[in-house]
């Protein structure tokens, strides 16, 4: 299960600590020119040691296009691209080659395949979501000119969180701190937490919030392609992901139907809903509102303090893990979220031929 997506799809390949990470993307639109630079500036986005609230390992993550691009343009033909890893400290993992990280996949992956890549967790690595955000940069692109904008932020990190939704914040002020979060009180705490976990040895979580705007009336397809459903599958396989819910969510049933009901009205001919606490999709489809979700970020697993595990013997032991790693995935998850969003959204668009 290395492809994801119907008919934009992307398949990706490679380790946290082999020669580079890659993917094909098959099904893009013919003759989109490519702005290479927003590909890039993506890509930094995500990429480890941007600040002092992220792992220390240094990439440059530059993109290297191999297929399917001519002139800038694509020309529908399999997008071909490698990622190089450049920073990797395997030295680092040496004494974990026979133990099990808790919270990692580790033991499961041992378990099912009889062999595991210690090195930074292999295959399991978050570093592979380096493939998700260049396929999610090209099919926000494609979205941009359809006048589709997706916008992802903190939300909340560890006890702080952010009072009210999407509409109470400036989202262009979401890139101006280092946790991505559009209330800068609110980051600041936040950031003096993330600092404080780190100095303690420890982790913390949190949850990213996202909108997208403009999106049509009809995107998708019942009854077992709902786009809510697409929309969890995707952010759900993003690593350290543990919650999904989009509108009101878990929120829904402190409301009567009376309460909660998004009842309908003529605004100006065109048929829309007084209040939006469907969070843009019903019956599986969209309505033609915002479709706002938020997804929920356990704390990074690698911490500096020691733990009680196993061996692949069954031995007990104590672990204290070295490395480089991000005491709070939840900045660097931010475009991440939004990558998905959009390779799910335009693979939606496109079956749904809109």
């Amino acid at each position: 299960m290395n492809s994801y997506g119907n008919i934009f799809r992307l398949t990706s390949f490679g380790e946290s600590h082999g020669k580079a990470m890659g993917g094909v993307i098959d099904g893009c639109p013919v003759g989109i020119t490519l702005d290479l630079d927003f590909i890039q500036s993506e890509l930094s986005r995500r990429r480890p040691g941007q600040s002092d609230v992220t792992t220390s390992r240094k990439e440059s993550d530059r993109v290297d296009f191999l297929s399917g691009i001519y002139e800038d343009k694509t020309t529908g033909m399999p997008i071909g691209f490698i990622v190089g890893n450049e920073n990797q400290h395997s030295s680092d993992y040496e004494e974990l080659a026979t133990i099990f990280r808790p919270s990692h996949a580790d033991f499961t992956y041992y378990s099912k395949y009889g062999i595991h890549d210690h090195r930074g967790g292999g295959r399991s690595s978050a570093r592979e979501t380096i493939t998700r955000v260049v396929a999610g940069a090209i099919a926000k692109i494609v979205l941009k000119q359809k006048n589709i904008v997706i916008h992802a932020y903190t939300s909340q990190i560890g006890n702080i969180k952010l009072s009210g939704g999407y509409r109470d914040f400036d989202l262009s002020r979401t890139e101006t701190n280092a946790v991505r979060c559009p209330d800068p009180q609110k980051a600041a705490k936040m950031t003096a937490l993330i600092n404080k976990v780190r100095r303690e040895g420890d982790s913390v979580g949190g949850i990213v919030s996202c909108v997208i705007k403009g999106v049509p009336v009809g995107v998708g397809e019942p009854v077992f392609g709902k786009l809510q459903a697409a929309l969890a599958a995707a952010m759900l396989g993003i690593n350290a992901a543990k919650g999904f819910d989009y509108g009101d969510g878990f929120d829904a049933p402190l409301f009567k139907g009376s309460e909660h009901n998004d009842e309908f009205i003529n605004d100006k001919g065109r048929i829309s809903t007084r209040t939006n606490y469907s969070g843009g999709i019903q019956g599986g489809i969209s309505n033609g509102q915002d479709i706002y979700f938020r997804v929920a970020f356990k704390a990074t697993a690698t911490i500096s303090s020691g733990q009680n595990t196993v061996d692949i013997f069954g031995n007990e032991t104590v672990i204290k893990t070295g490395g480089r790693h991000d005491p709070c995935v939840v900045p660097r998850a931010v475009p991440v979220v939004e990558s998905m969003a959009a390779i799910t959204l335009l693979d939606y668009l496109i079956m749904a031929g809109i």
